[in-house]
């Protein structure tokens, strides 16, 4: 049987892993990403530096690989349909005009009966000000940001009046939750009701970034089973191809509420790697290669801490035992605050 060339676009550490779990399945990764240092370089096959405009590389590109993919849903949109012209690119980037735009992300979400928090579009001050009744709120870039990039607490009047707003930039703004608990859904469609779906992982953030993940989630058996059928049915009506990731909210009146969809492989999965039989990463690689689809079972539970900034030093010199395990993500540069590795600590299920 033919080998499959599967082009990557973006370099992260997301790369890393799917380069990783398709070597597993002995398919050949190109990843193309616009960062020289990328941590995926360690780890593909072939690595193309270059910008994404590059038609040269471009070329190569689309003439080496027989599927696509990316690692990050912020790669530009017109070099993805450009790429899907000449190759399928999975998940299909249309997809990505939906989910990297806040505003149609959560009407999205509401046409299919599934709640979010109230939010309202913002493109000036006065739009601030006449919608001050929904504070305290977070005000954030209607595309691009994570990671708390591009977000901001408003709790009043003042607030409202004192921020700066670019101009040239449109902004959502999100009615802050009275919050519960924070829970991901993991969900890899193959094609039509052909799904593996993982567990809700239960989360905690710190300053908009994800510190811990853990399963089983502290849920009640309805919230368990409602996050998993409102992960399958956006994956469905989206006619998703690939790993996908929905986070919710709970409030304190126990609302189940849509916070994102996030189209790609996720952070609150890295824990698969070792929690499952099958991993995020590999059920991601199966769907978008047209590999054959295996029963994913959970084999232990879980916790996942990230490693951020300089904690990633006493975790190189860490002994670990044999329930734990360390990814160094081999960021050249260490900088507060960035993900720089993440470590995994599994235990019995009837532990």
């Amino acid at each position: 049987m033919k080998r499959i060339n599967l082009g990557i676009l973006g370099g992260g550490q997301l790369g890393s892993m799917l380069c990783m779990a398709a070597k597993k399945l002995d398919i050949f990764t190109i990843v193309w990403s616009d960062d020289p240092m990328s941590p995926a370089k360690e780890f593909s096959d072939e690595f193309i530096f270059s910008n994404y405009s590059d038609n040269e590389k471009f070329n190569y590109f689309t003439k080496k690989v027989d599927k696509i993919t990316f690692e990050f849903e912020n790669i530009p949109s017109d070099i993805l349909d450009k790429l899907n012209s000449i190759k399928e690119v999975l998940p299909n980037p249309q997809i990505n005009k939906v989910v990297q735009n806040r505003i149609l992300e959560k009407n999205f979400v509401n046409n299919q009966n599934i709640k979010t928090t109230e939010y309202k579009k913002i493109n000036n001050k006065d739009d601030l000000i006449s919608n001050v009744n929904i504070l305290p709120a977070m005000l954030k870039t209607n595309t691009l940001g994570y990671d708390g990039k591009g977000q901001f607490k408003l709790n009043n009047l003042e607030d409202c009046k004192n921020i700066n707003l670019s101009k040239n930039t449109d902004f959502i703004l999100e009615k802050m939750v009275n919050l519960k608990k924070e829970i991901s859904v993991i969900v890899t469609r193959f094609k039509k009701n052909e799904y593996e779906i993982y567990e809700p992982f239960e989360n905690k953030h710190e300053d908009q970034i994800l510190r811990v993940s853990k399963i089983p989630a502290n849920i009640s058996k309805e919230h368990f089973s409602q996050s998993v059928e409102y992960a399958k049915k956006i994956s469905e009506k989206l006619d998703y191809v690939g790993t996908l990731c929905v986070e919710f909210f709970i409030d304190d009146k126990e609302n189940l509420l849509v916070n994102e969809i996030a189209p790609r492989v996720h952070n609150s999965g890295h824990m698969t790697i070792n929690s499952h039989n099958i991993s995020q990463f590999e059920n991601h690689i199966r769907a978008v290669c047209g590999l054959e689809k295996i029963k994913t079972l959970k084999l232990y539970n879980a916790e996942m801490t990230n490693i951020l900034g300089n904690e990633i030093i006493k975790f190189k010199e860490k002994k670990l035992q044999d329930n734990e395990f360390f990814f160094d993500y081999l960021k050249k540069e260490i900088k507060e605050k960035r993900k720089m590795g993440h470590f995994t600590e599994i235990n019995k299920i009837n532990d």
